[in-house]
């Protein structure tokens, strides 16, 4: 039975569907083990009492920096270890993220995510960003960025700028994570995460599926992102993106009803999460999109291009989600009076920093 929409923040707790942060090996490898009907209608039932369950979070991705990145994830076209054929390019101008961030709202966008290839950004980077950040928000969008490592300083900074999401994946398990970087370790993962929680700001974090890890990765892979206290906002599960010229390009398929599980585990034990379907939707199906939404994800990525891979055009999009009964979830991203206000009030000292901007901007380099 559907529970009354009215309701979706009184149940959880009474059904037994509140946030956990001690989630065991065995029961993680428990619910993964279940029959798949169980497990879909167990997701089910702890999706409803929280969520309505036709709603789908809306996002748009943006490479703001592409290329060149010294790290070695094995899996990202971007590394400068790997001959991908990607060509690398600076930091885009500011005007040009507005408008893209301009018609992702028009496209039905409810937050805009912007990424840059880089280890951590530097000092006068940081400045762009800072000024992308206030930009795009009063477009009257959600902000969300990948930047690579922050620490506490950086995270303060882009809080104040009035980022509202920080995405840093966990990408695998603990124990499987050396199979797939080098260049920076776990815990520097974490200390990521924990400088943006300390900031204010919310957290995106996630993991790929399909880099040829067991199955017990996966389930250790929640297990550390249910640990997060508070668990992230919004948790994006990736399938593997093969590209030529990396080293997982020929890694074997994951089967897509062990995705499919993958979510609806993540939605179990993340009750009060967006679970994104993100990278890989280009190579799945209707009938598996439609399951992932079944298990319990409501988020996804919209447009033609994640960073630098394929993602399903927004016409198909808007196709399947007629097909499903699906809509955008509706969020107020409109300025209020006193926000408005606020705004207006910061302008003065925003222009403090308008020069060095702009300086910067015509020598951001690669």
């Amino acid at each position: 039975m559907t529970v009354p929409r009215e309701q979706f923040h009184e149940q959880p707790q009474e059904q037994g569907f509140q946030q956990r942060h001690d989630w065991t090996l065995d029961e993680i490898n428990a619910l993964f083990a279940l029959p798949f009907n169980d497990l879909l209608f167990k997701a089910q039932q702890v999706y409803r009492a929280h969520f309505d369950a036709n709603a789908v979070q809306i996002s748009t991705l943006l490479s703001i920096k592409t290329g060149a990145c010294p790290e070695d994830c094995k899996y990202c076209p971007q590394s400068g270890h790997y001959n991908t054929q990607l060509e690398k390019e600076k930091l885009l101008e500011i005007e040009k993220v507005v408008e893209q961030a301009r018609a992702a709202k028009e496209a039905g966008a409810s937050r805009f995510c912007m990424g840059a290839a880089w280890r951590s950004p530097r000092d006068k980077d940081l400045l762009l960003v800072e000024e992308m950040v206030r930009q795009v928000k009063a477009v009257g969008l959600e902000t969300c960025m990948t930047l690579g490592m922050v620490d506490g300083e950086q995270a303060s900074r882009l809080a104040t700028a009035g980022l509202d999401y920080y995405n840093h994946n966990l990408d695998t398990s603990p124990e499987y994570y050396g199979e797939i970087i080098t260049t920076r370790t776990y815990s520097d993962r974490l200390e990521t995460l924990s400088n943006v929680r300390d900031a204010g700001m919310k957290v995106c974090s996630g993991g790929i599926l399909g880099m040829g890890e067991d199955a017990k990765d996966r389930s250790a892979l929640l297990q550390q992102l249910a640990k997060l206290s508070p668990h992230p906002e919004s948790v994006p599960i990736n399938m593997l993106v093969k590209v030529p010229g990396t080293p997982l390009e020929n890694v074997e398929d994951l089967d897509p009803i062990e995705f499919i599980r993958a979510i609806a585990v993540a939605r179990i034990m993340m009750p009060q999460s967006h679970v994104r379907l993100s990278a890989g939707r280009e190579q799945m199906n209707e009938s598996t999109q439609a399951l992932a939404f079944l298990a319990g994800a409501n988020s996804i990525f919209y447009g033609d291009k994640l960073l630098t891979t394929g993602n399903p055009q927004a016409d198909r999009d808007r196709a399947l989600f007629a097909k499903l009964g699906l809509h955008p979830e509706r969020r107020e991203t409109c300025e209020s009076e006193a926000t408005q206000a606020a705004r207006l009030a910061q302008q003065a000292q925003q222009q403090v920093h308008a020069k060095r901007v702009a300086e910067l901007a015509v020598d951001a380099s690669v």
